[in-house]
């Protein structure tokens, strides 16, 4: 009668073994199946961050070219500024030179002109 129990008793412990393969196989096939996706998946980063790579190095190129064309243009934009007053001032003083009674009375006028106007300004303040 013991017979049984100890081949029942074996089955069991073979069932239980079999059992523990299993498991432990489906760990290691997991632990395989998930090293793999994070090796995939590191190979995928990698190749974004190349492709990246050339395209930040791209829009910082251009941003940068833009940035210089910028200066270049407020840079001659002040210039032709610069060479426009030098006109208008030596042609003032030339015409300052050639007719020296107009410009003194346009002079006179437009200050008389500024003071009327400034006079009305306060009034209006004033009132």
């Amino acid at each position: 009668m013991n017979m049984p129990a100890f081949k029942l008793a074996e089955q069991t412990n073979n069932l239980a073994d079999q059992a523990a393969m299993s498991a432990d196989s489906a760990i290691k096939s997991t632990q395989r199946v998930t090293n793999e996706a994070l090796d995939s998946l590191a190979g995928s980063v990698q190749d974004l961050r190349q492709q990246a790579a050339p395209l930040l190095e791209r829009a910082t190129s251009q941003a940068n070219a833009l940035a210089q064309r910028g200066v270049d243009t407020v840079r001659d934009t002040a210039q032709q500024l610069r060479e426009r007053a030098f006109r208008a001032s030596d042609s003032t003083v030339n015409y300052i030179k050639d007719e020296p009674v107009k410009a003194m009375l346009i002079a006179a006028a437009t200050g008389a002109g500024l003071m009327a106007l400034l006079s009305l300004l306060t009034r209006s303040s004033r009132d």
